[in-house]
């Protein structure tokens, strides 16, 4: 994997890429997370396709370019990203957050997709609950307290089961809060809260979708994801039997091959 800063537009974008592959997947991470989070995940990956991660703004080491990021704003700039690699087209892999913004990209880049994979994230909006602990987060954060989203977040992604063999990963991830800088996580949350639900565009788009799930996901309950893969049957479902929130950490060969038959199909 080749790291380095690039131009996406206006924004300076942290990037990896494999560069090999005639096909490209493009890994979108989540909320309090950084590329560093799929380390583990891209070897499972990279031998048949063209791997890409990268910082969205506001997380890892990209910049923070405003008060608010928005799903729009990160989705333009991860297509300006692409192009600037030199990438037409990809499978965007999105999860939780990163969901949201590959679905935003769909919307708006349909044409640069081979395929669209929410792994453990929803078309969704924010219910006016989630919006709510939303804003609270950013009041943790402003009030200089966000040692308690390190403390609860990173064990809360993972199936209750699974906690104790993942600990170097949940430690991995409460030290991915710390670094992240307190303007972007606050930038990311207000994005989150003021975006779109997407399950109509989600309907009327030719681009190819996968849901990947965890069946013991605690932030997407089972009921919740049930209904949802309901209410889009032109979808592909993959269910992780043993994973909450972080499937591909808890059952990466599993995801791995979910996306690689995707890609293939």
């Amino acid at each position: 994997m080749t790291e380095k800063f690039i131009m996406a537009g206006q924004t300076a974008l942290h990037v990896c890429d494999s560069e090999a592959g005639a096909r490209c997947v493009v890994l979108l991470h989540g909320y309090l997370e950084s590329l560093l989070v799929w380390e583990e995940f891209i070897p499972l990956l990279y031998k048949e396709v063209r791997v890409v991660t990268l910082d969205l703004p506001g997380h890892g080491i990209s910049v923070v370019a405003g008060e608010v990021h928005t799903m729009d704003f990160l989705a333009d700039t991860v297509a300006d990203g692409l192009r600037a690699l030199g990438i037409a087209r990809c499978t965007l892999v999105g999860h939780s957050m990163g969901g949201y913004v590959a679905l935003a990209f769909c919307e708006r880049h349909p044409e640069m997709l081979d395929g669209l994979v929410l792994l453990s994230s929803t078309p969704n909006a924010d219910t006016p609950e989630k919006a709510e602990n939303r804003r609270r987060e950013i009041e943790l954060v402003r009030a200089g307290k966000k040692e308690l989203l390190a403390r609860m977040a990173p064990a809360a992604g993972f199936a209750e089961q699974n906690r104790t063999r993942m600990q170097d990963a949940i430690e991995d991830l409460t030290e991915q809060v710390f670094v992240t800088e307190d303007e972007g996580i606050v930038a990311l949350l207000g994005g989150m809260i003021a975006r779109r639900d997407q399950n109509e565009m989600l309907r009327r788009t030719t681009v190819p979708v996968l849901f990947i799930l965890g069946c013991k996901d605690e932030y997407i309950p089972i009921e919740v994801a049930e209904a949802m893969v309901a209410s889009h049957p032109e979808a592909r479902v993959v269910w992780l039997e043993n994973a909450g929130h972080m499937g591909f950490l808890e059952e990466p060969q599993a995801t791995a091959q979910a996306i690689l038959e995707f890609v293939r199909r």
